[in-house]
């Protein structure tokens, strides 16, 4: 057993390399950012990627190759999947915010509160959302569409997701 390296050595090892790969091939790619990495038993690594401008396919073959042609298959076999981050998703970093306004989002806040409108402004501590409503008139009866607008801070929400309207 002298001079083997156990399996959670090997494992701990594999998770910096890929760390660090990862680290080089997004700094390189500026517009691209890291949503999750998952290395799972039989060292599946799994990747997801998001971008200031979208991801292409061509941005998941170069994180891809960049991580695969950089890890020795001698050392330890692997496999390797580079996924771009779906609607269906949700939001998860700021970055994810700031591409998306313009556009309906959904958002659940830690008081349960739920609120459906368009993203107008994100900023690095808060999102702000817009959406119209009907109330009753304030004199007389029926009811009068008004413009409503709520900031929300990161640390409040639970759960945002977008929108996807046809």
């Amino acid at each position: 057993m002298r001079g083997q390296k156990s399996p959670l050595f090997i494992l701990k090892m594999l998770k910096q390399k890929v760390t660090d790969l990862l680290q080089e091939v997004l700094e390189e790619e500026s517009s691209l950012f890291l949503i999750s990495k998952e290395i799972k038993p039989g060292n599946k690594i799994i990747i997801v990627i998001d971008g200031d401008n979208g991801v292409t396919l061509s941005d998941c073959m170069k994180v891809s190759r960049h991580i695969e042609h950089n890890l020795d298959r001698e050392e330890e076999d692997f496999s390797l999947e580079v996924y771009s981050a779906g609607i269906s998703e949700g939001i998860t970093h700021i970055r994810q915010y700031k591409k998306n306004v313009g556009r309906k989002l959904e958002v659940i806040m830690d008081d349960q509160n739920k609120v459906t409108g368009t993203l107008v402004e994100a900023d690095d501590e808060k999102i702000k959302l817009q959406w119209k409503a009907r109330e009753p008139k304030p004199v007389g009866k029926g009811k009068v569409t008004v413009q409503k607008e709520q900031e929300i801070p990161y640390e409040t929400i639970v759960k945002a997701k977008v929108m996807v309207t046809f």
